[in-house]
């Protein structure tokens, strides 16, 4: 094999100082141990890589070419590098990050791009869950951390860091009898009127600070749900970064609540077992997010 790590990280350098001796200097060698180790590399390689007619040795149309690839290839090596060291200090081989789908469009992707830039080779999955079967994988180990929002009651098997809040608020079709009552809106009509909300896919459990009606219809998707509320088939509490756009659009509106308000911020928290040690990239994540959320200055 011709190229290797050492042959590799010589071959650059003499690139980049112009000249054996000043290769030798940045590498702390001897000029003759870099010399040999092109000699050695061109005798491996059938190629001249420098001409060495003039003053200072001047790369041949080879070496032009096989640097792009020998450049990347160090660069590879640097990062396995990091990811062997990354790894002794206790960086997971996958870290996966369940969200509750009213939160895709929250502070996370970011976050995670300074991660993938810390250690690169790490492999990260994604998965979009309702927020109970979200906590449900956080649980159960399958995985590391949750973005959800906060929870009714604390849980002491959970930690949790605070990354940033959501307004949800009360919609339905421009069309729907709620928007033509003869009378103030108020919760006894949130009550007597079917209600669509975002549930856990096997236990049908939503989160009760916006449960009202008596007669619920249950999906896992906020898409679907903002469908079925166009179709006219109900009224939902709603993210306004998800329902926004609609209504601007004019195909949701929010309802003229009387008596209460058509409001209602709740925490979003990035979650964590207690049962479990966090890995290095867990950690880093959740640093992440809470400095995201932190205002500059």
């Amino acid at each position: 094999m011709a190229f290797s790590s050492d042959s590799v990280t010589v071959f650059l350098a003499v690139l980049d100082h112009g000249s054996f001796s000043a290769a030798a200097r940045a590498l702390k060698r001897v000029p003759s141990a870099v010399s040999m180790a092109i000699a050695n590399l061109e005798a491996d390689l059938a190629l001249p890589l420098f001409d060495r007619g003039g003053r200072e040795p001047q790369p041949t149309a080879a070496a032009r070419a096989l640097e792009p690839q020998a450049r990347q290839l160090a660069l590879q090596l640097r990062a396995l590098d990091a990811h062997a060291l990354s790894l002794t200090q206790g960086l997971e081989k996958r870290l996966t990050l369940a969200i509750a789908p009213e939160l895709l469009s929250a502070r996370w992707s970011g976050p995670l791009a300074v991660l993938a830039a810390e250690h690169p080779l790490l492999d990260v999955e994604v998965l979009v869950a309702p927020q109970t079967d979200a906590l449900a994988l956080l649980h159960t180990g399958r995985v590391q951390l949750a973005l959800v929002f906060e929870r009714p009651l604390l849980d002491g098997r959970e930690g949790f860091e605070q990354v940033g809040d959501e307004t949800l608020v009360a919609v339905a079709a421009p069309r729907h009898a709620l928007m033509h009552a003869a009378e103030p809106l108020g919760e006894a009509h949130l009550t007597a009127t079917r209600q669509v909300v975002i549930a856990g896919r096997d236990t049908g459990v939503a989160d009760t600070r916006v449960l009202f009606a008596r007669h619920q219809w249950h999906t896992d998707s906020p898409e679907a749900a903002c469908g079925l509320l166009e179709a006219g088939l109900g009224w939902g509490w709603l993210p306004r970064s998800i329902v926004q756009w609609r209504l601007d659009a004019g195909t949701l509106a929010l309802l003229p609540l009387e008596g209460l308000a058509n409001a209602q911020t709740l925490c979003v928290d990035i979650v964590w077992s207690r049962e479990r040690p966090l890995g290095l990239g867990a950690r880093h994540l959740i640093d992440g997010m809470a400095r995201a959320r932190k205002p500059a200055g």
